[in-house]
């Protein structure tokens, strides 16, 4: 068997891992937009470095559009076998790729200059498209076997377990995709997987622990009066549209029925894709953990009080950019890079009173990761603009699980029966430490794979 890291090898975003084996069936473990790695992004987003059409599966651990986002431009190079995901997975997908076939083509520079795939390419793709529950053991054909389990880190998302005959021989393969918390606000805390022999883990903040969410609504509540009220400012949240902004408009909901959010600071989500997740997430609370559970018996509509307003059309969203008073406002994307987040940064960003509140993961390159590392000027559309307003950055927000979730998630495995470690997801110096701390741990044949090299197993 042969696996082959196409993407975020010593990177966090494009997620592609091709495995092979000796009978030639070809299993392709996720298919994810490289984003933010300037000039590289155009080049590892152009072309495959495997043949589309002699894939045998494709199989998706969550529907983040750096997993998901090249599975349309997949299909359109000939693919045309089934995609294997969980059930919320395929709703969300239903949402993010025919948007980011939209984003494609906007962006596009030039007549000549074509978009990576279509809206046609990425309903082609969702046609594909297969579900498969959590827990349920699913035979793909007969080397495959596939199972899901919950990692927690968005609503549908699963480490892919596979059970393979190879070569004469049962082979075991588990995929983390992305590690969510196991202090969750709202979904279940990531569960255990089978004995593998073979581990591709995620490790985003590999080489850090994150702040504890105990106190994270009094931190919000704190922000949003000093920025808001007594500095009379806006209060900008970059947030991706699927988990975090959930997470953050229940903890302004959870503040707002407890009274304690100023009745005359409104609250804006400005983002379709953003207020149709929302949808999706409510319509799945069995996956919700029992904290949640419990609290929407008292209140049955946790993303959505009195103060807050969805925004989806495009002439709303240009009132909103002009809007004079002091608010909050969440809007994707994340990293800053695209979206209409940018037209209220733009409008923002130079006014001392207002605040930019960070909660998640920026590469280095993007806008985000420009603002998070200091930047006293940054462009936008093409205009300077002057960097004046505050920096806040609260990790609590983080869907992405710390050193200590990583460890913990890997804790249900026998040491001595994994033969490799793969560390995928992560910038080089986190991936070196995590590989330092899991050897002190007692796991040996940690590695950290090089980008578009094959490793037999």
């Amino acid at each position: 068997m042969t696996i082959s890291f196409y993407g975020a090898a010593q990177s966090v975003t494009g997620s592609k891992h091709l495995i092979t084996l000796e009978n030639g069936k070809r299993i392709l473990l996720d298919c994810g937009l490289t984003q933010g790695m300037g000039a590289q992004t155009d080049e590892r987003n152009s072309a495959f470095d495997f043949e589309p059409e002699n894939l045998t599966c494709v199989i998706l651990s969550h529907a983040h559009i750096d997993h998901s986002g090249l599975l349309p431009k997949l299909v359109r190079d000939g693919y045309t076998g089934p995609i294997y995901c969980t059930p919320p997975t395929l709703e969300l997908c239903r949402l993010l790729l025919p948007d980011s076939a939209r984003i494609q083509e906007s962006n596009k520079g030039s007549d000549t200059d074509s978009p990576l795939y279509s809206e046609e390419d990425a309903e082609q793709a969702l046609q594909q498209f297969q579900t498969v529950p959590y827990d349920k053991r699913f035979q793909v054909d007969e080397d495959i076997e596939l199972l899901f389990t919950d990692t927690g880190h968005v609503l549908g998302s699963a480490a892919i377990n596979l059970r393979l005959k190879d070569n004469g021989r049962e082979r075991t393969l588990t995929f983390s995709g992305d590690i969510g918390r196991f202090n969750n606000r709202i979904l279940n805390a990531p569960q255990e997987f089978p004995q593998a022999e073979i581990i591709l883990c995620e490790s985003t903040y590999g080489n850090r622990v994150h702040d504890s969410i105990e106190n994270t609504e009094d931190r919000l509540e704190k922000i949003v009066q000093e920025v808001c009220v007594e500095r009379q400012g806006k209060l900008i949240i970059p947030a991706f549209s699927i988990g975090r902004t959930q997470e953050l408009v229940y903890s302004l909901n959870y503040l707002a029925e407890e009274g304690r959010l100023p009745k005359d600071v409104k609250v804006f989500v400005d983002s379709p894709l953003s207020v149709y997740a929302t949808d999706v997430m409510r319509d799945h609370p069995q996956h919700f953990n029992e904290t949640m559970q419990a609290y929407i018996k008292e209140d049955p509509d946790p993303f959505g009080f009195p103060q807050l307003h969805f925004i989806t059309e495009v002439d709303d969203s240009k009132e909103l950019v002009q809007f004079d008073e002091p608010c909050v406002i969440i809007s994707s994307s994340g990293m800053m890079n695209a979206g209409r987040i940018q037209h209220h940064l733009k409008g923002n960003l130079s006014d001392p009173n207002s605040a930019v509140l960070i909660t998640g993961y920026c590469e280095p390159s993007t806008l985000g990761g420009k603002l998070m590392n200091g930047a006293d000027k940054v462009f936008i559309h093409g205009e300077e603009v002057a960097v004046q307003a505050q920096m806040i950055v609260m990790k609590e927000y983080s869907a992405h699980g710390d050193y200590g979730d990583i460890a913990k998630f890997l804790h249900c495995q026998d040491k001595e029966k994994i033969q490799r470690i793969f560390l995928v997801h992560g910038e080089v110096s986190t991936m070196e430490q995590l590989k330092s701390d899991l050897e002190e741990m007692g796991y040996g044949n940690v590695e950290i794979p090089e980008f578009r090299l094959s490793y037999v197993v």
